[in-house]
Parts: C-alpha cells; structure tokens; sequence
C-alpha cells in the first residue's frame, strides 16, 4: 500500500475508535487491549498557586487496558535497566 493510502487506513480506524467512545461504548482489538470511557465525579481541588478551594467539574476520559498478548509481549523482552 502507499504512504497515502496508509495514512487514511489509519485515521480511519482512529476516528472509528473516537466516535464509538464519544457513544459511551468499548472498543475491543483482540490480543492488544479495550479501549473505554471513564466516568470522573466532581470534587473540589485546590488551586496550587494560592491555595484557593475550586469545584472540578464532572468529566469522561478515555481508558486503555492492554490485553494479555501485548503484556506477555512487553515482559518478554529482556529488562536491562537504562
């Protein structure tokens, strides 16, 4: 395939991932992982430069777990250190 035709498969597969969240679905790629939303709460926080007490709003946010396959994949190369 070309570079373009490349480039299109891609952003394609992305907007598909992103539109199916944006639903409040999961999306599964067998052997890599699940991709889902997050459900956040408001709560109150503090302003780290005065200090002041501020209300976080409600949010979603997207979640990735990585399925077995690709944890086996990453543990199996060797850990050097650096």
């Amino acid at each position: 395939l070309g570079k373009s035709d490349v480039t299109n498969a891609v952003e394609s597969v992305f907007s598909n991932i992103i539109s199916t969240l944006q639903r409040g679905d999961t999306v599964s790629l067998v052997g890599f992982g699940a991709f889902s939303v997050s459900h956040r709460s408001a709560r109150m926080g503090r302003n780290p430069r005065t200090g002041e007490a501020i209300t976080v709003p409600a949010s979603r946010a997207p979640k990735f777990k990585a399925g077995k396959q690709l944890k086996d994949a990453v543990n199996s190369v060797a850990f050097s250190g650096a």
